[in-house]
């Protein structure tokens, strides 16, 4: 990585040109290894550069949806002021910077996905008065644009404030004077918090934070259900998803050769050529290390005769995730007991997709794969029936641990800060999209059960999307049915 003049010291002051020396002065690393900037390289810099202005944009995909999310935040706070932050760069060590990702609620309301933006919905007497605040381009007068770390020829060229309003649809001012405007206004506002420090300091004496939760949970609560715009994304995520698990099955035996992080980074391409990145730390669970529900070390051997528990998904450009899990032979065929763990799971998930429809409960889908395992548990004399006692009592739960699913959306378990009334003891509805994962894990050590279960561990997880009449899985290109599994590892091996 290049040296770039990031900070410590101040440049000379003549290099930002006579007129700015009241500016904030650009810094450089330490120990660079130029020590300034004279005035003939500073005036030379200044001049020169073609027009990049790009004059015929158009509004990004996902305008109009931004545009009635603002509207409907707009009709649940009238009167106020609502700060909603991108948030900014975090520092991964010394100063390097760890990839940006904008905040859930920052992306849903505007589809703009650059550090430091905020959005300010200013309130009028009709509703509010929307403006994105963003980083201008880089200065070329002051040398920013080549002296900064963060300058336009260091990490590339941001769009100019012009550019910004025709891409989203909303007015766009400059970032850098919105905290002062932020300290004078008067009237009662609300902030996301946890995204921006400069800003909530803005703020510090004019929120609350029972008020400031009120606007967080609103926003989880809107994500609920999706629009067509959200569930279109959701598809493209698990269709590039499953090519992912697809590029894994090929490549198994280099995986053997070498490690779980070769199945890691061969998912990972394909995220990074198709989509933003992954959705979240990619599981890749070969052998007991199956049964650790979030195994993200990947660093384990790939052994013949064992499972590979991958639980992966691919994030798109608009910050959609896949969530999918499979768990298939290393060699390509189940033995006996795998495939009857296998089978259970695939008959608690079928059990789970079916209690997926619009009025049912959202706990129905979890409580019907729950059933299912806790039968195969009794009948395999793991733990002592009847089934209601077992159930009652979550005696089961030694062997499956985690809830059955989760909503999914812009974050893998999406919808968090909602309201338990409105989510786990709620209802569904269409446009709703949640996971229906269940698993049976048996742990190395645990002693309770023959030797022959100890270290295997079954997941599959499939993203639903309640439909008006049932449900339609996103993920079904991926096959669950475990002859089908073994019968398109083979195709895929040639």
């Amino acid at each position: 990585m290049s040296d770039a003049l990031n900070p410590a010291e101040p440049i000379a002051a003549d290099a930002a040109g006579p007129d700015e020396t009241e500016e904030e002065p650009i810094k450089q690393r330490k120990n660079g290894l130029y020590p300034g900037v004279s005035d003939e390289l500073a005036e030379n810099m200044k001049s020169g550069w073609a027009d990049t202005e790009l004059y015929e944009l158009e509004p990004i995909p996902q305008a109009a949806n931004t545009a009635a999310r603002r509207a409907a935040l707009s009709a649940r706070f009238p009167g106020e002021r609502l700060v909603i932050p991108a948030g900014n760069l975090k520092t991964r060590s010394n100063d390097t910077e760890y990839a940006f990702r904008a905040s859930v609620e920052y992306a849903y309301l505007t589809g703009n996905q650059t550090e430091d933006g905020v959005l300010v919905m200013e309130p009028t007497k009709t509703g509010h008065d929307a403006t994105i605040y963003l980083l201008p381009r880089s200065d070329r007068e002051n040398g920013e644009f080549w002296l900064d770390g963060q300058g336009e020829l260091w990490v590339g060229r941001r769009h100019s404030l012009t550019e910004a309003e025709k891409l989203y649809g909303i007015p766009a001012s400059d970032v850098r004077e919105l905290a002062g405007a932020l300290r004078e206004a008067t009237g009662p506002v609300r902030v996301v918090r946890g995204h921006d420090a400069g800003i909530e300091a803005a703020l510090t004496d004019k929120v609350t934070a029972e008020r400031d939760e009120e606007l967080r949970v609103f926003l989880s609560e809107a994500r609920l259900v999706k629009d067509e715009f959200e569930i279109g994304e959701l598809q493209k995520a698990c269709d590039s998803t499953a090519r992912g698990f697809e590029d894994v099955v090929k490549i198994l035996d280099k995986a053997e050769a070498t490690s779980e992080r070769y199945i890691e980074g061969t998912f990972f391409l394909r995220a990074r050529v198709e989509g933003n990145d992954i959705g979240y730390g990619s599981i890749c669970a070969a052998g007991p290390h199956a049964t650790t529900l979030h195994w993200v070390r990947n660093d384990g051997p790939v052994r013949s005769g064992e499972l590979l528990l991958l639980d992966a998904g691919v994030e798109t450009h608009t910050y959609y995730t896949a969530d999918i899990t499979r768990t298939l032979p290393i060699n390509g065929r189940f033995d006996e007991l795998q495939k009857k763990i296998y089978d259970a799971v695939y008959e608690a998930q079928e059990a789970g997709i079916a209690a997926v429809r619009p009025g049912a409960k959202y706990r129905d889908f979890h409580d019907a794969s729950q059933r299912v395992l806790a039968e195969k548990l009794v009948e395999w004399g793991l733990v002592e029936g009847p089934v209601e006692r077992v159930l009652e009592l979550g005696l089961q739960r030694r062997w499956t641990l985690h809830g059955t699913g989760h909503m999914l959306g812009m974050d893998v378990h999406d919808c968090a800060a909602a309201r338990r009334e409105t989510y786990v003891d709620g209802t569904l509805e269409p446009g709703m999209c949640l996971t229906v994962e269940p698993g049976l894990y048996f742990q190395a050590d645990d002693l309770t059960v023959p030797e022959e279960y100890r270290g295997i561990g079954v997941r599959i997880e499939d993203d639903i999307l309640v439909t008006e009449d049932g449900n339609r899985n996103l993920s079904d290109a991926l096959p669950r049915r475990s002859d089908e599994v073994e019968a398109w590892m083979a195709r895929l091996k040639g």
